[in-house]
């Protein structure tokens, strides 16, 4: 006799909600019965679809309700799962994961074979479940006999019937036994479970992270006194099975998160949370997918906990510190996760993803990398629609990059088997110390090699017909699946990369990709430490004349070593360098970078002296401007010359105002100089201005200029802006000191009549 569950009493009120809003939200507590009590009670009105996120319970549940109901598998109940359909034509009730319900939209987007979705634990909001809400509710829009039911154990209600016009929420409460919840930091899984397991008659049901710690566990459970199962969703369904099926006796799962809501383990009595769970995030601006360890959230540790209360008190050893502090509720998907495969079901429907009404819209960055992959993969066109082989990629049950990979490799077996390894996540054999190898993918084995689900998976994804397939034509496919992947050493020999992204990376130790200098990273984990670099575990190699490049640009640098512009034309594939050549310089960038130079350096002498005299004449000008002009045309920064930009009223004007030099009486021309201070002064042997009585005055403000008399041995002998005063009072002393050292030389009684002279007199003249 079928038992009484919570449920059973408010299935009149989920009735009356579709017959009056064709929708409703149902939050049931766990162990209230909706999964298996809610979808068997419509099939009345018509055929009922129900989605679950996960393989494994969606084949569970068909088997509990044919159970129940005494229905057969196969006929009036049956599941549709990735690679594994077991419907009929009599079939009214299908249980079915999440991305069928999206297939069957593309195929039909009215379900016309639908009377009911339901869309069951929704609290869990994978991709696939925001997608096909948003999806089924169109669907809903245009079929008046069209019913949608989301049910979730801990979700806001509110949100849920808003999106479907206020439809009615149907609370149901549970059936929890009492539990006894204890903490116990540093105490490992294998630990807590023999304590547990020695002391209850039940199952105990430990929640670890991933695969590879259920492995460490049940290595170290292994010879106990219990039966150990492992379950997650990298085994096939018998495997699963075995640890679904009540013993009548104690025994020990190992599960991950997929325990705690989508199947039950019968008989729990027990429960061991780790509290930790791994969650995938994308970082598009990097291209890189992580499977992040991170703590579970509060509504998660909360079921995990009810599992061992559903048909009798229980004990839950949370083995972190009770002090710890849990976020509220879990992260969507959407907002954490690749969107390249649900981009592409919206385009492949007929909507655009920037204008889609989702249950949650994903942020437009997200969308924008998404659609940004899906045109580099051919999926869609620059306008962002549907390509052919979008169409194509869109029929396989696989993500988009898979999808590209198969079809690139003309669905051949050996692809078909690389990828089915690569969407199950089944990691390869690592290289051997000193093993080289073009290509980690070619390890994952022939296909008896492979599990027997991934077997099964190969052997659906292969075109019979399509032949063998070569090394290079795999790496090519690869290539295909990830354009945005390239990496390439940084050095020869060493693992130092450097992704597409510009993000830096470092070769892993399992891979055996040791020699090549581009590669495809195709599984590019984050950094397993603070300040470190991601790691790309699984690589392909990739020939450089495979690499089309995606711009090519003329970078310019000025040449600090010899004052010169120089440029190169460099082929690049996103932000790596194929290759580079010297190409002529840009006359315009050759102009500014000269002109920056000139700036950073300041000014040489010769401009220095210019500018000087400009400001002694009072002629004002744009300096920068002026070095602008002087830099167009140019290549050598020693070429630059402000003068040459002067226009000749202004070269006219500082002429006259504030000459280069100055015509002493000796005929000859010696530089003025004009100081910082707006002084000017100019240096001269004294018997070259023999007679000079007026000191020459220049510029707008007449300033006398200064002398520097110099003695023969041209180190001066009187500074002075008043000859005539010098001639009168300086000179005989100057005289006197100087003309016995220097006989040569003219030391006139009379400087006012003498002739001016820069040269030494004749030996002649000096008896």
């Amino acid at each position: 006799m079928t038992p009484t569950l919570p449920i059973d009493d408010h299935l009149h009120r989920v009735h009356e909600a579709l017959a009056s809003h064709r929708a409703a939200v149902v939050v049931a507590s766990p162990g209230a019965g909706k999964t298996t009590r809610v979808p068997p009670s419509l099939v009345g009105d018509g055929p009922v679809l129900v989605l679950q996120p996960r393989r494994v319970a969606a084949r569970s549940i068909a088997r509990r309700i044919a159970e129940e109901q005494g229905w057969t598998v196969g006929r009036e109940i049956g599941w549709h799962v990735r690679f594994d359909r077991r419907v009929s034509d009599q079939t009214r009730l299908t249980i079915a994961t999440e991305g069928v319900l999206t297939a069957m939209l593309h195929q039909d987007p009215l379900l016309s074979g639908v009377r009911t979705v339901v869309l069951d634990e929704f609290h869990e909001r994978s991709i696939h479940a925001d997608l096909g809400l948003a999806l089924v509710k169109q669907a809903w829009r245009a079929r008046h006999d069209l019913r949608i039911i989301v049910m979730s154990a801990t979700i806001d209600p509110s949100r849920v019937s808003a999106f479907l016009n206020g439809c009615p929420v149907i609370d149901v409460p549970g059936r929890q036994f009492p539990l006894e919840v204890s903490y116990h930091p540093g105490v490992g899984v294998a630990e807590a479970a023999r304590q547990l397991a020695a002391s209850t008659r039940g199952a105990v049901l430990c929640f670890l992270p991933g695969a590879r710690e259920i492995q460490d566990a049940a290595r170290g459970l292994a010879g106990g006194a219990w039966p150990v199962f492992p379950l997650h969703g990298g085994l096939d369904a018998d495997e699963q099975d075995l640890a679904l099926a009540p013993t009548g006796g104690p025994r020990i799962v190992l599960a991950t998160n997929l325990a705690e809501t989508t199947v039950t383990v019968p008989d729990v009595t027990a429960v061991v949370d780790t509290g930790l769970q791994r969650v995938a995030r994308y970082d598009a601006g990097r291209a890189i997918d992580s499977l992040l360890l991170e703590r579970v959230t509060q509504d998660s540790a909360d079921q995990r906990a009810g599992r061992a209360g559903r048909t009798q008190a229980g004990v839950v050893h949370r083995l972190w510190d009770a002090r710890d502090r849990l976020r509220p509720h879990r992260e969507p998907e959407i907002l954490r996760v690749d969107l390249a495969g649900p981009v592409l079901d919206v385009v492949a429907w007929g909507g655009a993803a920037d204008t889609f009404e989702w249950f949650e819209a994903p942020s437009g960055w997200a969308i924008d990398a998404a659609l940004a992959l899906l045109r580099r993969l051919g999926a869609v066109d620059e306008a962002g629609r549907l390509t052919s082989d979008g169409r194509a990629m869109r029929r396989l049950p696989l993500h988009p990059r898979l999808a590209r990979l198969l079809l690139a490799a003309r669905r051949t077996a050996r692809a078909a088997r690389v990828c089915a390894c690569l969407s199950d996540g089944t990691r390869m054999r690592a290289a051997a110390s000193g093993e080289t190898r073009d290509s980690d993918l070619e390890v994952f084995g022939d296909l008896n090699a492979l599990p027997p689900h991934l077997r099964h998976v190969t052997q659906q994804l292969t075109d019979p017909k399509a032949g063998d397939l070569s090394d290079d034509d795999l790496r090519r496919a690869v290539l295909a699946a990830y354009p945005d992947r390239i990496a390439r050493r940084r050095a020869t020999g060493q693992d130092a990369c450097l992704l597409a992204s510009g993000t830096g990376a470092v070769l892993a130790r399992e891979s055996g990709v040791r020699h090549a200098e581009f590669i495809v990273a195709v599984d590019v984990a984050g950094a397993t430490r603070q300040g470190g670099e991601p790691r790309i575990r699984l690589a392909s190699a990739a020939e450089p004349e495979w690499l089309v490049p995606t711009h090519k640009e003329v970078a310019h640098e000025f040449v600090e070593a010899t004052g010169t512009v120089r440029a190169v034309q460099r082929d690049r594939y996103d932000a790596l360098v194929l290759r580079e050549r010297p190409v002529a310089p840009d006359a315009e960038v050759a102009s500014r970078l000269l002109c920056e130079a000139y700036q950073r350096r300041g000014s040489n002498d010769h401009d220095q002296r210019l500018l000087r005299r400009l400001h002694f004449a009072g002629i004002e000008i744009d300096a920068a401007e002026l070095a602008a002009s002087a830099c167009a045309g140019v290549t050598r920064l020693d070429d630059v010359r402000l003068d040459t930009q002067l226009p000749g009223h202004v070269r006219a004007e500082i002429a006259r105002l504030a000459p280069d030099v100055l015509r002493v009486p000796s005929g000859r021309e010696h530089t003025i100089v004009y100081r910082e201070d707006g002084g000017i002064e100019v240096s001269v042997k004294l018997q070259e201005v023999f007679g000079l009585a007026d000191t020459p005055r220049l510029g707008p403000k007449a300033v006398p200029i200064t002398f520097v008399l110099l003695a023969p041995n041209q180190r001066p002998v009187q500074i002075t802006r008043d000859l005539r005063s010098f001639w009168a009072r300086g000179y005989p002393e100057v005289r006197k000191e100087l003309r016995g050292r220097y006989p040569k030389h003219p030391w006139p009684d009379d400087p006012w009549t003498a002739t001016p002279t820069h040269r030494a007199r004749p030996s002649s003249t000096l008896r």
